[in-house]
């Protein structure tokens, strides 16, 4: 199997293909190393092989890792967030993917302020309305926006979607596609301290279909650490 740092180069190369194909810039599209159960050791591997940008699942586990890998981390958290755990993620993760609430974007907005830092954060969209799923609905997305504009220290700066797994790459466009659709549409009503500059969406199975359709932060894993030898809750 290819080492860490060929597999980096193949993926970057692909995105650059990707957003080529779309008529963008490559330089438009940051790649979100998820990193669940990845060791600190591999993460400096990846730093050192210029990768920069890592997606954590869970608070505790990015708890852990953020003292062990040292300078040089840019993290965001991806995963489900709750919100009794909001204020070590505020404290810990420069970007949040996975806000959902009103509620947890208030809690977060305090938590930041309390530590004297602007968190950045996406709205994480459940676009299929998969009950398993974490993410607001489409029609709850507004009102989360109207509430970041009475924020002190929260931006929102994009949206995020966990489609079902693909069975092929084709079948995630319709998913992010509406999603851009909405970005689009929601970026017409102006609210304080928001801007739907990014969308968050494509993992390692659909990645290349993501960037064509607008992504600007892609979350992958597998395709650059390889297989997961224990893997709850799957990250793709």
């Amino acid at each position: 199997m290819a080492g860490l740092r060929d597999r980096l180069a193949r993926i970057q190369s692909h995105l650059a293909d990707a957003a080529r194909r779309a008529g963008r810039s490559p330089d438009a599209i940051t790649l979100v190393a998820v990193s669940k159960t990845v060791d600190a050791g591999r993460m400096r591997e990846a730093i050192e092989a210029g990768q920069t940008t890592f997606g954590e699942n869970r608070v505790q586990e990015a708890r852990a890792k953020v003292a062990e890998v040292g300078a040089g981390a840019v993290w965001h958290l991806v995963g489900h967030l709750q919100r009794n755990k909001a204020r070590e993620a505020a404290r810990i993760f420069q970007m949040i993917h996975s806000v959902d609430s009103v509620e947890l974007l208030r809690d977060l907005d305090r938590h930041a302020g309390d530590g004297g830092k602007i968190l950045e954060v996406l709205v994480q969209v459940n676009v299929a309305r998969e009950a398993t799923k974490h993410g607001a609905e489409e029609s709850q997305v507004p009102a989360i926006l109207e509430a970041a504009g009475s924020l002190r220290s929260i931006r929102v700066v994009g949206l995020m979607i966990l489609p079902p797994p693909p069975a092929d790459p084709e079948a995630s466009r319709p998913a992010f596609r509406r999603l851009k659709e909405l970005a689009n549409r929601l970026a017409g009503e102006r609210h304080e301290n928001v801007s739907l500059r990014h969308l968050s969406m494509g993992m390692s199975d659909d990645y290349e279909v993501a960037v064509e359709e607008g992504a600007t932060l892609v979350r992958i894993g597998r395709a650059l650490f390889g297989e997961r030898s224990a893997d709850p809750g799957k990250e793709r």
